[in-house]
């Protein structure tokens, strides 16, 4: 007789009002550079190419996506976590939503449970909703939900265990979304900055991604010299990804722990820095895909991490 076990019960209050919030058992993470053990990957069946950023415009006037072959490069991206042994959990498809794929986006996993963002283009508000379904069919509690403002999921950059780096562009996430995400934390105990960048960039992972413990790649070329400068006070070593490069989303990638990286094929410099250093890179072409507005690390949501 097969027994099925219920999930643990779905809670849209977990957070606490002025901090002290218990750290989930069996989900969640302290930082983005422990071992991956679950990832929430999103499906492209219904991905469409539209203009949610300036590049995403660009490629569409010049070059749209070629769907199929997308949907065959996301293949690739989801083979290489099983590869890593990954347990890879995908967010049922929904025609009505053709940017689903870039799980980043809509939520962002926390030590404490998920956060629910506030899309800034409402054709992708839907996003949010369908994140919500899933996590309680996972039986992850939401943390919270954005509520100020607009904040999106790649501006959510955790650089090391109760530090946390907040992006803020205004189009994408603006000043309010930002500061009461960064609020939440600070409750917490964690030091939270915030980042101003331009719009052009959209989040701040397209310019800064932690690699390993006090190890960041940075576009120098287009990141604030004072976050550089914050960064380098903690101990970090940088690694310089290149303009041209992180243009073409070769600063997106993720870290997988224990020296392992998925990276884009387009980041030849960061792959050779990376793996003159033993890293263990799994190389996926993802070009395509990413003319629709994001890398590999907005196409991940990092459920589980173990230290």
């Amino acid at each position: 007789m097969n027994v099925q076990t219920k999930p643990e019960p779905f809670s849209l209050q977990r957070r606490k009002a002025g901090g002290g919030t218990a750290p989930l058992a069996n989900w969640g993470f302290a930082n983005e550079t422990d071992r991956l053990t679950d990832v929430l990957l999103g499906d492209p069946a219904y991905l469409r190419h539209m203009a949610t950023s300036s590049l995403s415009r660009k490629h569409l006037r010049e070059n749209p996506c070629n769907i199929q072959e997308a949907q065959a490069q996301h293949k690739e991206l989801k083979a290489a976590y099983e590869s890593f042994g990954v347990r890879v959990h995908t967010v049922p498809p929904e025609a009505e939503l053709p940017m689903q794929v870039y799980t980043r986006d809509s939520s962002v996993m926390t030590p404490y449970g998920a956060v629910i963002t506030a899309m800034s283009q409402p054709w992708r508000r839907g996003e949010n909703y369908a994140a919500i379904r899933h996590y309680e069919s996972l039986g992850i509690p939401i943390y919270d939900m954005v509520t100020a403002g607009t904040f999106e999921g790649g501006d959510f950059n955790v650089i090391e265990e109760g530090v946390l780096l907040v992006g803020c562009g205004g189009a994408r996430t603006n000043e309010d979304g930002a500061r009461q995400v960064a609020g939440w934390f600070e409750e917490e105990g964690w030091e939270v900055r915030l980042a101003f960048i331009d719009e052009y960039y959209v989040h701040i992972d397209l310019m800064v991604v932690p690699i390993a413990p006090k190890l960041t790649a940075v576009c120098l070329a287009c990141t604030e010299p004072a976050i550089v400068d914050w960064l380098k006070a903690k101990g970090h070593e940088i690694i310089d990804v290149p303009f041209q490069d992180t243009m073409a989303l070769g600063c997106n990638f993720m870290s997988l722990g224990g020296d392992r990286i998925i990276a884009p094929q387009v980041s030849q410099t960061l792959i050779g820095q990376l793996k003159a250093r033993g890293f263990d890179v799994a190389v996926v072409d993802t070009a395509e895909i990413s003319k629709t507005g994001g890398g590999i690390h907005c196409m991940a949501q990092a459920l589980k991490r173990e230290g």
